[in-house]
């Protein structure tokens, strides 16, 4: 790729609406995306075991750079996720075992395979772990860490500020996290840190710890969260709440059609590389039902590749666009994301007595999705909602 690609290129990138904020100056990154090679990192926390839509764009994003010629560099937090990230946490999270965490990560490893590509021979995407160098930190090692940064500096964060005013505690350990992430940037001596906007703190400390222990800059790329534009209401692994990216590819289609409308900008910007153009244009859309329909698409397509994307469209037609599932179905919440065919079928059928609603079963007159249902004690997933038919007349769905 020539220098005038590369200018192109990166003007795409930068331009496209996914980057918030780049720190400490655009032009000055933009130049070096250009014309130098840069060694990039994100980070994350395997604190569960699933990956949504939110996290996919930043690796998408990451790869992007890659193809560029840039190095990059996915970094599995399994130490600092021992830690605890205290972000936008209005109590200290729970500490997870080295068990829970090894678990995490294998799954977590998979997700994120089909998005970079770690076999190019030239230029190979990488995963590192941190534990390979924050767990042979001595004890002298950490407090000479910790004398580049101060109390006051540390009581900035906003959820600190925020305790305090609240007379809420603010454990010791949590003041090591920043640290801990911060000196991930001296270990690996990288040159941009990719991180979310609510991750910015924790990427300067790593900025000033790198310029104070080995003089060099650090870029920091801070990426959107993937808000709902109207409620503000994020995606979040910690809470289970949104589209992840171990859904099948029915799952996920029929998980972006159930998101509210003002969701679609989101999708197509973050989550394809569907032109800026062309996205005005889907928007103008007289349905948005149709629009949403080709951001599903789009957007399984990515994950899944076209003919599965295809696949789960045409499931969705036949399902709603035919009228075999009614308009304004109840909504049934369970609160959970799995549970036995039993317990969906007694919420959402309140009228009938367990014996009916088990000779329902019996009788193969259950669908769950449009798939029948024998196995009263079956348990089913529920995290994405499910639609369920009980008998000819009797439709429902569930949410989370």
């Amino acid at each position: 790729m020539n220098n005038l690609d590369k200018e192109k290129k990166a003007e795409e990138i930068v331009q496209r609406g996914i980057i918030s904020q780049i720190l400490p100056d655009k032009k000055d990154f933009k130049n070096k995306l250009v014309k130098d090679k840069l060694r990039f990192y994100i980070g994350a926390d395997p604190t569960s075991t699933a990956l949504h839509l939110s996290h996919a764009k930043n690796y998408m994003l990451l790869e992007e750079f890659r193809q560029l010629g840039h190095e990059v560099i996915v970094l599995i937090g399994d130490f600092t996720a021992r830690i605890g990230d205290p972000t936008d946490k209005g109590s200290a999270r729970v500490q997870l075992s080295k068990e829970d965490v090894e678990k995490n990560v294998v799954d977590w490893v998979k997700q994120i395979k089909p998005l970079l590509n770690f076999d190019d021979k030239d230029n190979p995407a990488k995963i590192m772990y941190n534990s390979a160098w924050l767990s042979k930190l001595t004890m002298e090692d950490v407090v000479e860490l910790a004398s580049n940064t101060t109390v006051q500096q540390m009581l900035e964060r906003d959820m600190f500020e925020k305790r305090m005013k609240e007379n809420k505690p603010i454990f010791l350990h949590e003041f090591m996290y920043p640290l801990m992430q911060g000196y991930d940037s001296v270990a690996m001596d990288v040159d941009v840190e990719l991180c979310g906007t609510d991750q910015i703190f924790n990427a300067l400390m790593g900025r000033t710890l790198l310029k104070k222990l080995k003089n060099k800059d650090k870029f920091v790329v801070a990426v959107n969260l993937m808000e709902n534009p109207v409620t503000g209401e994020l995606m979040s692994k910690s809470r289970g709440t949104g589209i992840f990216l171990n859904f099948s590819a029915k799952e996920m289609y029929g998980a972006i059609m159930s998101q509210s409308d003002e969701m679609i900008k989101v999708f197509l910007i973050n989550n394809t590389r569907v032109p800026l153009q062309e996205i005005e244009e889907i928007m103008k859309a007289e349905n948005p039902r149709d629009a949403k329909m080709r951001t599903a698409f789009e957007v399984v397509k990515v994950f899944r590749g076209d003919k599965e994307a295809k696949e789960a469209q045409d499931d969705f037609i036949a399902k709603f666009q035919t009228k075999e599932v009614p308009d304004n179905l109840e909504e049934i919440n369970l609160g959970k994301d799995e549970a036995e065919l039993f317990e969906i079928l007694k919420a959402g059928l309140s009228n009938l007595s367990n014996s009916d609603i088990r000779r329902l079963v019996d009788q193969g007159a259950i669908k769950i999705d449009g798939e029948e249902k024998k196995d009263i004690k079956e348990v089913i997933d529920i995290s994405s909602g499910v639609v369920v038919k009980a008998g000819k007349k009797n439709w429902f769905k569930t949410v989370g």
